[in-house]
C-alpha cells in the first residue's frame, strides 16, 4: 500500500517536472523578447548575454513609435482584425445552425465541401484573388484586407460541431413558443455555445492580427498597412537594432496576450466541455 502511494507520488512529481520543463521552453522566447526590448543596443551584443538589462531602457518603446506611423498601423490592425471576426461570424453562425439543426438533401455533401476548404492554403489562391481585387480597384484598400476572408471553413466546422451538441429539445421548445429562427439562434443556440464562440473569435482575431503575408501582397501604402508590416520595417530603419525590433514585437504581442487573459475562462471551457477537442 505504502509502495503504491510512493509510486503515485513519484509519478505526480515526474509529471510536474516535465510540465514545468515544457512550460519554460515555451515561456523563454517571450521572456527573452521582453528583456531584449529593455536593453541598450550595445548590451544586446554583449557575450555572454545578460539575463536582465543593466539599464532599463523603457524609452525603446517610444523610439519604436517614432520610427513610423505606428498609431495608424495599430488602428489598422484593430479595424482589419475586428472586421474579419465580425464578418466571419456573421456568415458562420447561420450556416452552422442550418447544417447542425436542419435536415435537407445535400447537407452532407455541403459539409464535406466546407471541410475540404480547410485543406486549401491561402498561397494557392493568392494570385487569382489578387487579379480579381486588382480589376475591382481594391488594392491598397481595407476591402482587400477584409473581404477575401468573408467566410471561414474552420469557423463553420467548429460551430456546426458545437451546435450539434445543443439538445434538439431546446430548439423544439422554442418553436412551440413560436420563436422565429433568428431568435432561436440568438437566445438559445449562441448562449449554449458561448465558450466555443469566444474561442473561435479570439483565434480568428489572433490569426489576422499576426498576418503579414496578405498585408504585404495587397498593400504598399502605409496608411492601409497593419502593425506587422510596421514591425518588419524596423529591420531596415537605421540598420538592424535588436532592442528596437524586440520592443516592436512586444507592442505587437501585448494586445493579444491581454485578450487571451481576458478570455482565458471561456477558452478553457470550450476545450474541456465544448466542441474544440
Amino acid at each position: 500500500m505504502v509502495l503504491a502511494a510512493n509510486r503515485k507520488a513519484l509519478a505526480a512529481w515526474g509529471t510536474r517536472t516535465i510540465l514545468l520543463a515544457v512550460g519554460l521552453v515555451y515561456i523563454f522566447p517571450l521572456y527573452w523578447m521582453v528583456v531584449t526590448s529593455l536593453k541598450s543596443i550595445a548590451e544586446t551584443a554583449v557575450f555572454p548575454p545578460t539575463w536582465l538589462p543593466g539599464r532599463w531602457m523603457f524609452e525603446n518603446f517610444a523610439d519604436v513609435w517614432r520610427t513610423g506611423p505606428f498609431e495608424r498601423y495599430f488602428l489598422n490592425s484593430v479595424l482589419v482584425s475586428a472586421g474579419i471576426v465580425l464578418m466571419e461570424l456573421t456568415v458562420a453562425v447561420p450556416a452552422s445552425y442550418v447544417l447542425a439543426k436542419k435536415s435537407f438533401s445535400g447537407s452532407r455533401a455541403i459539409f464535406a465541401l466546407i471541410l475540404s476548404g480547410m485543406m486549401i492554403p491561402m498561397q494557392v489562391v493568392v494570385i487569382p484573388v489578387y487579379l480579381l481585387l486588382s480589376k475591382l480597384g481594391w488594392i491598397n484598400t481595407y476591402a482587400a484586407l477584409i473581404v477575401p476572408f468573408l467566410s471561414s471553413s474552420t469557423a463553420v466546422f467548429w460551430l456546426t460541431e458545437s451546435f450539434r451538441q445543443v439538445p434538439n429539445e431546446l430548439v423544439e421548445a422554442a418553436k412551440i413558443d413560436r420563436a422565429p429562427e433568428w431568435r432561436i439562434v440568438w437566445n438559445v443556440m449562441l448562449p449554449a455555445v458561448k465558450p466555443t464562440l469566444v474561442t473561435i473569435a479570439l483565434l480568428i482575431y489572433i490569426a489576422h492580427w499576426n498576418d503579414l503575408f496578405w498585408v504585404l501582397v495587397m498593400t504598399n501604402n502605409e496608411n492601409i498597412q497593419t502593425l506587422t508590416a510596421g514591425i518588419v520595417k524596423l529591420k531596415d530603419a537605421d540598420g538592424l537594432q535588436w532592442n528596437l525590433l524586440m520592443a516592436g514585437n512586444v507592442i505587437l504581442v501585448a494586445p493579444i496576450l491581454l485578450l487571451y487573459m481576458a478570455a482565458d475562462k471561456q477558452i478553457k471551457s470550450a476545450f474541456t466541455h465544448g466542441g474544440l477537442k
